[in-house]
This record gives C-alpha cells, structure tokens and sequence, in this order.
C-alpha cells in the first residue's frame, strides 16, 4: 500500500484512473475508498487520476491521539505530500464534509498546489462539532449502533466494516471545535464549485461563503441532508464533470496502481 511520510506521520492513499490529478477526500468517519462505494471513482476515472486518501485518524493512516497533530495547516500538509509523493505539481480538489473544510486550509497554506476546489457540505466559518462529538463513545459496540441508526441502510457491508475499525481516541481528538479562517475567502480566486443539501444546517454558511468569492458557484439539492447529499451522484457528477472540463488544471501522465 503507498503512503506518504509527512514528518513522520504516514498518510495512506491509493490511485485509480488515468488523466489529470484529482484528490477526493472524505470526511470525518469515513477514508478514501468510500468514494468507489458511492460510485464516484467508477464514474470519473476514465477521464482522471483519482487519488484516494485517507485523512490522519482515519482508514490506513496514522492515528495520533494528541488533539494538536490535527491542527488545519497539518491536515492540509498531509494532502500536500501525497502530491509530493506522487511527484506532482499541481491537481484539483473534490473534498466533503471534514474534506471541503480541509479544502479551505489548502487553499490558505498551499494554494499554489490547486488549479481548483469542488466543496461539498463545508465552510470556513467558526463551527461547534459536539454534534460530531457526541457520536464518538467510549466503547465500540455503542458506536457501532450508533452509527448503524445514524446511517442506516446508506451504510454499504464493506463501508460499515470500515467504519467499526475507526481509533475512537483518534476520532475524538480530530473532531474539535473549528475557529474561523474566512479570511482565507479573497484570496481564493481560483474556480470552486460548491454544493449542501437544502435540508443541512450548513446551507446558509455555504451561501455566504459563495457571495464572498471571486470564482465561485454554489448548487444545493432539494430535499437532502447533510448525509444523504453526497449519495446523490446523478445530480452531483454532472456538475463536478462540467466544472473540470472547464477549469485550467495540471494535465500528467499517470497509470493505474
């Protein structure tokens, strides 16, 4: 399995598709190949080189347990050395949740690493996370049925089993409040796409942060939470295909691993 070492700290990944580097990042419980279960990668790896990371305290990546390993310019660095390891120069950007949020640190500490940023569910803005917190308990077993009702039949068998081997001392660690780092937003002049689902307590962060950039567009589903949101591909890959075959990007030859 290929890792990157970002100071020690090894960060899991895995590449699939043929084409300009795209990273997809998942959020907070869940690891990279999550995106296969969904169907994006089957969907986008004919036209592009899918990187697949697992974020620190998550999937195959080192678990720290000290909350300041998971300060935002680390979680940004990690990302960023998977692109070193991968020896490339530049790639675009398609994260949810936990993942768009890490999307708005990159482009504070390594904007010149992206030709863009597809931003699902996630804000720059100051933000509680004790609804997160609250679903991380001490044993195993209770999160487990927490997670089976919080989920429910959304929860593919292998996605599940995934999901029961997360480091609940690691989840805790990683899950803390978020400050806000909205200055970020005028300097992020380069194209974002953002979208939340109507029914996610973070649609109307998401609308101000897309008045307050430069490139940005911003489409919300009818209907869905914050859960179900990223389920809805027949909506949202048509917009993420149109969105990068127009965005200038880094092309590189790449293969399958």
């Amino acid at each position: 399995m290929p890792f990157a070492n970002n100071q020690g700290m090894r960060i899991h990944y895995q590449t699939v598709g043929n084409g300009g580097p795209l990273i997809l990042h998942h959020g907070t419980f869940g690891s990279g190949p999550d995106w296969i279960d969904r169907g994006y990668v089957e969907a986008l790896k004919s036209d592009y080189q899918l990187i697949l990371m697992d974020a620190r305290g998550h999937g195959s990546s080192d678990k720290p347990h000290d909350p300041a390993a998971y300060d935002l310019s680390i979680r940004a660095s990690d990302v960023v050395s998977v692109l070193d390891d991968l020896g490339l120069p530049k790639a675009d950007y398609f994260g949810y949740s936990m993942g768009g949020w890490i999307g708005f640190g990159l482009a504070r500490y390594a904007p010149a690493r992206f030709s863009s940023f597809i931003i699902g569910a996630a804000h720059p803005y100051a933000e509680s996370m004790q609804p997160y917190r609250h679903r991380m308990p001490e044993s195993q077993e209770e999160f487990a049925a927490i997670m089976d009702q919080w989920l429910g039949k959304l929860l593919t068998p292998p996605m599940r089993e995934r999901l029961l081997k997360n480091d609940l001392n690691a989840l805790r660690a990683l899950t803390q409040d978020r400050v806000s780092i909205a200055d970020v937003l005028p300097s992020m002049r380069m194209p974002c796409l953002l979208f939340v689902g109507e029914l996610d307590p973070r649609l109307a962060p998401m609308k101000e942060c897309a008045s307050a950039l430069a490139n940005a567009t911003l489409f919300t589903l009818p209907g869905y939470d914050h859960i179900t949101t990223l389920w809805q591909i027949d909506t949202i890959l048509p917009r993420v295909k149109s969105f990068l075959a127009k965005a200038p990007r880094q092309q590189a030859e790449t293969a399958d691993l």
